[in-house]
């Protein structure tokens, strides 16, 4: 049995056709249009699942995890900010039954990758926390091994918690959000307005911090220490077994876990945090166990 898992970010759309033991099999990514707002987002996730159709017809189900918050029963996206113009309100499930006539199923992209990580990592807490550290920043809480959603489709929203009372504007509408300090295009700006220099992608700016760039060091000493101190808080909140951060920015890790080592262990930060061992694939396998879950729910038997 194979399904295709989605992972729907403010700057890629990723998709994989996966099977039942949770390894990909095929792999497609696209660059998410939103210049057009809903349509192009739309058009992006339609691209990539025709990709991998092209080279697997035998899909029994689509899974697709999305940043913003979303009601998991209707598959409704019921608050998105400006990372993904137009995507509030749009009802993701019913586009893609009506288009393909395959069950499909849609959570939020941090709830899938915690998902993923708890399906396929060695580790196997029964209580943990996701943070993805992105073009946004997402969060995801575990209790018991189950995701919650929270009555406002809201847990874990880790990205839009107040970090810097009357701070940076954040796209939500508040100012101080984590997002607007952890994000990588918050590191990008943060890196741009202190120093003047100019980085395409954080992972770049990660690698001027290991060569010893001393501008760069400054920006990112005290990128790290909020990063700390938001594990510090997630730690003495939830007091999972385990946190573990994943997005993009993880893909850098060589050049910063080190220091951020230190720093945890200066804001005595007590619970084990740990990169995400899925990396960027966590979100893509997260959705696709979602889909799975859902078709043996109908009766129908996983092939073995």
């Amino acid at each position: 049995m194979k399904v295709i898992g989605i992972d729907v970010g403010g700057t890629e759309v990723k998709g994989s056709v996966v099977n039942e033991d949770g390894d990909i099999l095929f792999e497609a990514k696209v660059p998410t249009d939103i210049s057009k707002g809903r349509d192009g987002i739309l058009e992006s996730i339609h691209i990539v699942i025709g990709s991998l159709m092209k080279k697997d017809s035998a899909i029994l189900g689509i899974g697709i995890g999305t940043a913003g918050r979303v009601n998991v029963h209707s598959g409704e996206i019921v608050f998105a900010t400006a990372n993904l113009p137009s995507w509030q309100g749009t009802n993701v499930k019913a586009e893609i039954e009506s288009r393909y006539s395959l069950p499909c199923v849609v959570e939020n992209d941090a709830n899938a990758a915690l998902i993923g990580e708890l399906w396929k990592s060695q580790r196997k807490p029964q209580s943990a926390v996701m943070i993805t550290l992105g073009t946004g920043v997402g969060g995801a809480n575990a209790i018991n091994g189950e995701v919650l959603n929270g009555y406002h489709h809201q847990s874990g929203e880790w990205g839009h918690v107040v970090l810097v009372p009357n701070g940076k504007p954040c796209n939500c509408g508040k100012k101080g959000c984590i997002e607007q300090y952890l994000s990588g295009t918050a590191l990008v700006q943060a890196v741009l307005t202190e120093t003047e220099l100019s980085f395409r992608h954080g992972s770049e700016i990660f690698e001027e911090f290991s060569k010893g760039n001393q501008q760069v060091k400054q920006v990112i000493d005290r990128y790290l220490d909020y990063l700390a101190i938001t594990m510090y808080n997630i730690s003495v909140s939830i007091d999972p077994e385990m946190i573990f951060i994943g997005g993009g920015v993880i893909d850098s890790k060589r050049h910063w876990w080190t220091s951020f080592r230190g720093k945890l262990k200066e804001y005595c930060v007590n619970t084990s945090v740990h990169p995400a061992s899925l990396g960027n694939k966590a979100g893509m396998l997260g959705a696709a166990k979602l889909i799975f879950q859902v078709i043996e729910k109908r009766g129908e038997p996983i092939e073995k």
